[in-house]
C-alpha cells in the first residue's frame, strides 16, 4: 500500500489537532476551497513575474500517494495519540473521532473533493478545488487535510513559472524561424541537485514536463509513470552530456583532446559539451571553430553538437557568442536553455498567493456562508458559501459564490468530483494534462 508507513494523523499543523473542539456546537459540515488569490497587477515586474494565470497540476499525485484507501489504522491512532500527548503535554487528540472513521469507514476518509481538470490554465482568483466533509460527525476533517493538500502550491507554481518561460521562447522562436518546431525542448531541467529532497525532485520535475520534454531530473519521469501514466513510455528525454570533471580530468593543455574524444564517443546522437572550463571564447572560436570544425561538419543533422557555456551572465555570454541572435538574423532554433535551482526550488507559496479557506458550514442544521475580510489586507478577503466554477459565454472563467452555481446561469460546474470517501473517482493521464496546458494561439506573441 502506498501510504503504509505514512501517518496522515501526524501530517497536519499542530494547532489543527485541537480544532474539533473549537467549531460552533452542533456543527455538521465544514466546506473549504483552494485558490491562487488574485492580486493587483504589479506592472513594475516583468511579464514573467506577473503570473496572471496558473496551471493547475499535482492534486492527483497527493490523492494517489497520501489520501486514497485505508489511511487510518488502530496502530496509527495509537502512534498519533502518543506523539500528541508528548507534543502538547495534554490529552488534546481526537482519538474518538479517528476511531469512528476506522470503524464506520474502514479507515477511509469521509470527505469529498471537487477539482478543475489537471493542466487547466486558469486566471488567478478562481476556485481550483473544494473540500467538504461527508459525515456530520467528521466536520473537523475538512480542514485537517488542508496542510497536505495546500502543498499543491509547489507543482502549480513550477508548472506556471515553466509555462510563462515557454511563452517567451515561443515568441522568439516564431519571430526568428516562423515555426514552433522543437519548442518543447528549448528549456531543459537541470534542477535535481538543487531541490530539497527526492520527493521535491519528482514533483517539481513532473510539473516542468507539463510544458516541456527535456529533463535531467529522472525522478519526474518516475512520478508521471506511477501517478498519471501516458501513451509514451517516458515523458521526458535527455542526451549524453559532459560535465566539468570529464573535461578537466584531461588537464588544461588537453581541452581539445577532451572535446574530440567525447564527440567521437557519441557519433549518432546529439551530444552536449561544456566548454567554459577555461576560456569559452577560445573554445568556440578556435577549438570548435577551427581545430575540430571538419569533424563537427561530418555529423548528421540528427546528431548536432551542443556547446554549453556554464558561467558568467547568461545574457552577456550567449549574446557575445552569437552576437545578438535576432539582430544578426540567427534563428532561436540554434540555441537551447537549461535551468536548475530557479526552475524547481527558487519558489514559495506566496509567489501565487495559494490559500485554503473555509467558506461554508452547517450548524444546527442551517447552512451559513462564512468568509474572512481582514481590514489590514483587502487582498486576503475570502469567498463566501458553496462555490462553483463556470465558463461565461465569452469564454472567461468565473467562480460563483453562495451556491449561485445551482442556478446554472453559465452551465455545468467545471469542478468535478475526483475523490469521495477514500476512493479516487476521476483521474487524468499526463497526455490530458499536457493538452489542457498547451499554449493557445491567442497567447502567442507574433509581434516583431
Amino acid at each position: 500500500m502506498e501510504h503504509r508507513n505514512f501517518n496522515l494523523l501526524l501530517a497536519t499543523d499542530s494547532y489543527k489537532v485541537s480544532h474539533y473542539k473549537q467549531y460552533p456546537p452542533n456543527t455538521s459540515k465544514v466546506y473549504s476551497y483552494f485558490e491562487c488569490r488574485a492580486k493587483n497587477t504589479d506592472y513594475t515586474k516583468s511579464p514573467i513575474e506577473r503570473y496572471d494565470k496558473t496551471v493547475f497540476y499535482g492534486l492527483q499525485y497527493i490523492l494517489q500517494r497520501y489520501l486514497k484507501g485505508k489511511v487510518v489504522t488502530l496502530e496509527k491512532i495509537r502512534e498519533a495519540k502518543e506523539v500528541y500527548q508528548e507534543h502538547f503535554q495534554d490529552d488534546l487528540f481526537n482519538e474518538q473521532g479517528w476511531k469512528y472513521i476506522l470503524e464506520k469507514y474502514d479507515g477511509h476518509l469521509p470527505i469529498e473533493i471537487k477539482a478543475v481538470p489537471e493542466g487547466t490554465v486558469i486566471p488567478r482568483g478562481n476556485a481550483l478545488f473544494t473540500v467538504e466533509s461527508t459525515d456530520p460527525k467528521c466536520y473537523w476533517l475538512t480542514n485537517w487535510v488542508e496542510t497536505i493538500l495546500v502543498q499543491i502550491w509547489y507543482p502549480i507554481t513550477v508548472a506556471t513559472n515553466s509555462r510563462e518561460q515557454k511563452k517567451i521562447l515561443a515568441k522568439y522562436l516564431l519571430q526568428t524561424s516562423g515555426s514552433l518546431k522543437d519548442l518543447e525542448y528549448k528549456l531543459h531541467d537541470f534542477g535535481y541537485r538543487g531541490v530539497s529532497s527526492q520527493e521535491s525532485a519528482g514533483i517539481g520535475a513532473s510539473a516542468h514536463l507539463v510544458n516541456f520534454k527535456g529533463t535531467d531530473t529522472i525522478a519526474g519521469i518516475c512520478v508521471i509513470k506511477k501517478y498519471y501514466g501516458s501513451k509514451d513510455p517516458v515523458s521526458g528525454f535527455s542526451v549524453p552530456a559532459a560535465e566539468h570533471s570529464t573535461i578537466t580530468a584531461w588537464g588544461k593543455d588537453h581541452e581539445r583532446e577532451a572535446f574530440e574524444h567525447i564527440v567521437r564517443q557519441f557519433p549518432s546522437v546529439p551530444v552536449s559539451i561544456v566548454s567554459d572550463s577555461y576560456d569559452i571564447y577560445n573554445a568556440c572560436e578556435n577549438i570548435w571553430g577551427k581545430d575540430l570544425r571538419a569533424l563537427i561538419e561530418t555529423r548528421s543533422p540528427d546528431a548536432p553538437l551542443i556547446i554549453r557555456p556554464d558561467s558568467g551572465d547568461p545574457l552577456q555570454t550567449v549574446l557575445k557568442i552569437v552576437e545578438g541572435m535576432k539582430r544578426h538574423r540567427w534563428s532561436i532554433e540554434n540555441i537551447g536553455f537549461g535551468s536548475g535551482g530557479a526552475l524547481l526550488q527558487k519558489l514559495t507559496r506566496d509567489k501565487l498567493n495559494c490559500c485554503f479557506k473555509c467558506s461554508y458550514v452547517v450548524t444546527n442544521g442551517l447552512g451559513v456562508n462564512v468568509f474572512k475580510d481582514p481590514v489590514a489586507d483587502p487582498n486576503k478577503r475570502s469567498k463566501k458559501g458553496r462555490l462553483s466554477l463556470h465558463k461565461t459565454p465569452e469564454g472567461d472563467f468565473v467562480t460563483l459564490e453562495e451556491g449561485k452555481g445551482d442556478l446554472e446561469e453559465y452551465g455545468a460546474d467545471l469542478l468535478h468530483t475526483v475523490f469521495r470517501n477514500g476512493l479516487i473517482l476521476k483521474t487524468y493521464t499526463f497526455d490530458e494534462v499536457r493538452d489542457n496546458a498547451k499554449l493557445k494561439d491567442s497567447e502567442l506573441d507574433k509581434s516583431e
